[in-house]
């Protein structure tokens, strides 16, 4: 197996936003591509103790003044009796008749992560991987360009993902896989197809493997991360070693996403969006290639081929 030092453009529909992490509050950013059926935004973070209120909007543009139409403005309050969420929409300097939810799973001084996935309709909102709200749009979901954060909250991390690959029967969010984990490839690997691993490093991590095996058990091919020394490898089946000269991308308490695009003579890696290299393989040897294994130090939400 060879390694190739380039890995030319990946398609954009597969490109994952970079994450923001611990961004300064208020805050605000471009959502590239817009916002569209399939999308999820992740937020993680903490409520202060002596929170208040916060607020995340779904805006459509970034000015001043005037101020921008607002298609889903999300808005916990921890300063009544029954802490609750409001949820709005903005239109033409005009807030239309509000919807009040009770019952939040946010508490004060407690670390959270929500999830916004947006469907065709209407956006749905997890909190703590519970199902929480469901909002249907007002204004039409390809005008909304710009995600605002302000108020009485602490964000780690903003996490946006550019399709939704999480649907497995009746589920609407992603609810994990334990680690290790294994998925059977019954057709192996050709060219086009997609292996998208997404998940979250835990806090104090020592490695990460994803390793591709055929039907023999044999491992043609393996990624392994070392958070020890801080790099990241192919291994052959014969035990060779070719680190990938990269910035170090695996980050503990923080997202990431592994990509592996099949293509005629091997696979191209691209990790948070940021190609990184290739493999080379025949067609033969991607075609028999029968298992997906993960390992290490990280927790699952997606693994999707």
């Amino acid at each position: 197996m060879s390694i190739d030092e380039h890995l030319d453009p990946i398609p954009d529909s597969f490109i994952l936003q970079p994450p923001v992490f611990h961004p300064v509050i208020p805050y605000g950013t471009t959502i590239f591509g817009g916002l569209y059926a399939g999308k999820m935004v992740m937020l993680q973070g903490v409520v202060p103790l002596r929170a208040q209120r916060f607020q995340v909007d779904f805006q459509c543009g970034c000015c001043l003044h005037p101020r921008p139409d607002i298609a889903f403005h999300f808005n916990p309050r921890f300063y009544t009796v029954k802490p609750h969420v409001i949820c709005n929409t903005l239109q033409s300097g005009l807030w239309q008749k509000e919807v009040r939810w009770p019952g939040i799973a946010l508490q004060r001084g407690a670390s959270f992560l929500i999830l916004f996935l947006f469907d065709n309709e209407e956006v749905k909102v997890s909190v703590n991987g519970q199902h929480f709200l469901h909002y249907r749009y007002r204004l039409p979901l390809s005008r909304v360009d710009t995600l605002a954060i302000s108020g009485d909250i602490l964000v780690k991390a903003v996490g946006f993902l550019n399709v939704n690959p999480f649907v497995e029967g009746s589920r609407e969010y992603p609810v994990g896989y334990e680690v290790p984990c294994s998925r059977a490839l019954p057709r192996g690997l050709w060219p086009g197809q997609v292996i998208v691993v997404r998940g979250l490093v835990l806090k104090e991590p020592k490695d990460f493997t994803l390793s591709l095996r055929d039907g023999a058990t044999h491992v043609p091919v393996t990624l392994r991360a070392s958070f020890t020394d801080r790099t990241l490898a192919w291994v052959s089946s014969w035990g060779r070693k070719k680190l990938i000269s990269a910035p170090f991308l695996f980050h503990p308490q923080r997202f990431f996403e592994v990509l592996l695009l099949c293509q005629e003579g091997g696979l191209k890696l691209a990790l948070n969006g940021q190609g990184l290299g290739a493999t080379s393989l025949d067609q033969k040897a991607l075609e028999q290639l029968r298992e997906l294994r993960i390992s290490g130090s990280v927790h699952l939400y997606c693994v999707h081929y």
